[in-house]
């Protein structure tokens, strides 16, 4: 039975959110006010455990990026930290956000609210597959969070975000072959405070957020954090009436620090978020045949002219449903110049989309529902030395156990055969409609069609499996030679191992017939009937019994003359022609077979796993040339293990093709592709410079990264198609500076400039790409960001802030696999249309008071600069294409209050 995927719990969640905010308020209020009042007469409970904050600018941020306390002046890796005062004055709401301040990575939401993709330095991967952990690990106060759906979030509490480019196994124990985003947030104090912030913008969004801290006794501390965000959204769907991607989300999070002497302490999070928003909108960028045919069934699609006009069709909402919920805990204990660390977390994830995946308002593709559980525990060990001497060192071990369990359901909707008969008269030149078609069909086979092809409810029923277990150990020394150079090494080895299983039970009648068999019967009929002069089959039938020789010889020449047309329909083929319009006719329908019948894994030829294991290494020496200008090379690898493609496009391989027909196992219709995409290893040299004069800090890093075995993920309409780029390489250069022209005064710029190439990927989606430009890597990304600081003789401040963002044009796909029928460079040619140029620019003023109230007017994107996002093939309507665009303007106030 189909489960209702569109239900709404907005107005429950939002008071649900507010009920559970107000108590955790309520709750740390009261709880430190009774430690306040604990303490002796004229006393405050102050214990000494809580350091004095640090206001640092520049190189002179203190960050963890080598999993101990460094400024970034000193810290030898190319590393990108925005503080808690940056997200707060640029309205940084979530990780997306990100892109407007760090240049050298890029994140995009697209498919739901629970797909994110994070990409640094041009690679990346991960979202819309959960069998797809993404190249860029995340991790939030030292926890590995492994999907997307767990890293969208607003930060109230958020101390800083360090991106690190580059491999960082060596201090990371799982999945960080190309870099690391490590979000710190604050930990409780020792001291009552906190803030609470409330904002207002247009599409009427609200947020509220807050951080409650305080003491529960000399040892121990407790804070909770929490916010509610909701949003209009910006598209208008004129098929449903809705509104698309709004947001409606809100969240909660509690710690206890506890400190029962100098040497230990203990860290415990909890946390809990809930989304329940209409997301993503889809626009469509070329209209076709399917096009027409939609606009004449009563459906309507945007035309091209109103990409940004925030206009969009549908006939359902496309409905996210995701919570996402935590514990870890994190124990600290110093043990002379040793400091022994453990970190232990547990994590779960329930995602429950649907999505009206023919993006018009007819009702073509009746659902595409998923329900998605993911349930992942870690737990990391690691001793770390913090000594005056020449060594210091980090060992540690991680272990990662993760469950996902998901079943998707897709079908056709109430008019999908309507809208197949035109399609077959299209590609049929008017010779058969749908009726005639299944009349014609049955005839051939003997079995009646009549009724039964593209009927609402026919689809697939899909159930995805994947356990996965892995196991790294590393370890990291640095040993210091005189005063001024530093060598580094580092070693790390993975062993990991998945256990996956795919079931898809197709109910698509139209997609479960053989129209290559088919066809050749009509055309063995049609050469029996030509060689008797008859098309009548009695006079046929007497003819065969009392000619059976001369009968069995026509019919043998019928069967060559089938194969004959197969043969050139084959050799048109590969020779890039049309094979539509040689021989067996039934085949130009083939594209309209869009669930067929599935073969199941694990099976007899296919284990439905895989083993990997790799040692990964870094060098590095580090010299300060005085003591304002240190340098550093440094050469790492990386490893990241075989994803698993949880979607209807997983096939077999090839080399599987003859043991499976051996042993009687394929479907019909049987394609081949591949299940995984095994493990990617990269590797990177890097020099860098980082220069500290005060007034000026300057970083620069250039490098050369390749990874062997990239992991592409690529959309064909139907599913995705994942497999290894047998090499991509990208050479560039990064600069981040700041200067302090004045009292007051901040201005910063940061550029990535990246050569990317694909060395090798013959086995593309869309065909070999060797020797070609990867898509969707601008050649510069530049940030220039400006900031001034006032302060009155009162205490005020009057603050203004502004940046701006700019990513060259690029392609953004390389090519679009609905077009491949015609060859690679037709497919190559339809999406060279499609580019991409961003040009954003962010701005705030803020009136800080004394007393700690703050008033800020901001906005982002203030030029409404509108792009393309991603671009792909429409689904089930062929020679269609669609994409997803980015957000429009957005400004508002916001008042905080800190205490």
């Amino acid at each position: 039975m189909m489960p209702n995927f569109t239900g709404r719990s907005g107005q429950a969640a939002l008071r649900s959110g507010a009920c559970s905010l107000a108590f955790a308020f309520s709750a740390v209020f009261s709880v430190a006010a009774v430690a306040q009042e604990a303490a002796p007469a004229g006393e405050e409970a102050q214990p000494a455990t809580d350091a004095p904050e640090r206001v640092a600018e520049g190189n002179e941020i203190i960050v963890t990026a080598s999993k101990r306390e460094q400024t970034l002046q000193d810290v030898p890796i190319a590393v990108s930290v925005t503080s808690a005062k940056t997200l707060e004055q640029a309205q940084i709401r979530d990780l997306k956000d990100l892109t407007s301040v760090v240049p050298s990575l890029r994140v995009t939401q697209l498919q739901s609210s629970a797909n994110t993709n994070f990409i640094i330095r041009g690679f990346g991967n991960g979202a819309n597959n959960a069998g797809i952990e993404p190249s860029v690990g995340v991790f939030i106060d030292g926890v590995y969070r492994s999907r997307s759906a767990a890293q969208i979030g607003d930060f109230p509490d958020v101390q800083r975000i360090e991106v690190l480019r580059g491999p960082q196994s060596t201090l990371f124990g799982k999945n960080a072959s190309v870099g690391v985003i490590s979000i710190v947030t604050q930990a409780p104090k020792f001291e009552f405070g906190g803030n609470v912030e409330a904002s207002y913008g247009n599409f009427d969004a609200v947020v509220l957020k807050g951080v409650v801290t305080g003491p529960v006794s000399d040892t121990l501390a407790v804070s909770v954090a929490g916010g509610l965000n909701k949003r209009d959204g910006y598209n208008q769907d004129l098929g449903t009436g809705s509104e698309t991607n709004e947001r409606d989300r809100w969240f909660v999070r509690g710690q206890a620090l506890w400190e029962p002497n100098a040497q230990m302490r203990v860290r415990l999070i909890g946390d809990y978020s809930k989304i329940d928003e209409i997301c993503c909108a889809v626009v469509n960028l070329r209209p076709s045949l399917s096009t027409t045919v939609v606009r004449a069934l009563g459906g309507q699609v945007n035309t091209p002219d109103e990409i940004y006009a925030n206009r969009v069709y549908s006939n359902i909402d496309s409905t996210n449903d995701i919570e996402n919920w935590g514990v870890s805990g994190q124990v600290d204990y110093d043990l002379g110049p040793l400091t022994f660390t453990s970190i232990t977390a547990y994590r779960k994830t329930d995602a429950l989309t649907d999505q009206d995946s023919d993006f018009t308002s007819a009702d073509l593709i009746g659902h595409n529902a998923t329900q998605q559980s993911i349930k992942t525990f870690t737990q990391e060990l690691r001793v770390a030395t913090n000594m005056d001497g020449p060594l210091n060192f980090l060992l540690g071990g991680y272990y990662f156990n993760e469950s996902i369990r998901q079943t998707n359901q897709i079908n056709w909707g109430s008019q999908a055969r309507g809208y197949a008969d035109f399609l077959i008269r299209g590609l049929t030149s008017n010779t058969q409609s749908l009726p005639s078609l299944e009349a014609t069909i049955s005839g051939l086979t003997g079995t009646n069609y009549i009724g039964q092809f593209f009927v609402e409810g026919q689809g697939l029923d899909e159930r995805y499996r994947l356990k996965n277990e892995a196991l790294s150990v590393f370890g990291q020394a640095d040993f210091k030679i005189g005063d001024r150079m530093t060598v580094t090494g580092g070693v790390n080895y993975t062993k990991d191992k998945k256990r996956y299983s795919a079931q898809i039970d197709s109910s698509d009648v139209f997609a479960g017939l053989d129209l290559a068999a088919i066809g050749n019967t009509a055309l063995r009929q049609g050469f029996v009937s030509q060689a008797l002069g008859t098309t009548n089959p009695a006079t046929i039938a007497a003819f065969a019994q009392a000619n059976p020789g001369t009968f069995a010889a026509i019919q043998a020449q019928a069967a060559g003359f089938a194969a004959l047309n197969a043969n050139l329909t084959t050799a048109a083929a590969a020779a890039d022609t049309n094979p539509l319009t040689v021989g067996n006719p039934l085949l130009a329908l083939r594209q309209l077979q869009y669930l067929p019948p599935f073969l199941a894994v694990p099976n007899a030829v296919e284990p439905g796993r895989t083993d990997d294991d790799k040692f990964t290494y870094m060098v590095r020496v580090a010299f300060d040339l005085t003591d304002a200008i240190n340098v550093y090379a440094s050469y790492a690898t990386g490893f990241k293990a075989s994803s698993i493609n949880l979607s209807r496009d997983s096939r077999p391989a090839l080399s599987d093709q003859a043991a499976l027909q051996a042993g009687g196992l394929t479907v019909v219709n049987q394609t081949y592709g591949s299940r995984f995409a095994g493990p990617e290893s990269s590797t990177v040299y890097e020099i860098g410079l980082k220069a500290d004069w005060g007034l000026v800090t300057a970083n620069i890093a250039a490098f050369d990264q390749r990874i062997n075995g990239f992991q592409s993920n690529t959309f064909t309409g139907s599913g995705f198609v994942l497999a290894n780029a047998g090499k991509q390489s990208v050479r560039g250069l990064e600069f981040e500076g700041t200067v302090k022209p004045a009292k007051g005064w901040m201005l910063n710029v940061g550029m990535t400039y990246l050569d990317p190439k694909y060395d090798q990927f013959i086995l593309s989606a869309v065909g070999d790409l060797s020797g070609t430009r990867p898509a969707g890597i601008p050649a510069i990304s530049s940030t220039f960001g400006a900031s001034y600081d006032h302060e009155f003789s009162s205490g005020d401040h009057l603050i203004l802030r502004g940046d701006f963002h700019y990513e060259s044009p690029v392609q953004i796909v390389e090519g679009l696999p609905g077009f491949l029928d015609s060859g690679t460079a037709v497919a190559v040619a339809a999406a060279r249309p499609y580019r991409r140029e961003v040009n954003e620019l962010n701005a705030s003023i803020t009136w800080a008071m004394a007393m700690g109230l703050e008033l800020t007017a901001w906005g982002r994107n203030l030029t409404d600069a509108r792009y393309l996002l991603s671009v792909f093939d429409t689904p089930a309507q062929p020679g269609s294409v669609s994409g997803y665009t980015s957000q429009p303007r957005t400004y508002g106030v916001t008042a905080r209050y800190r205490f």
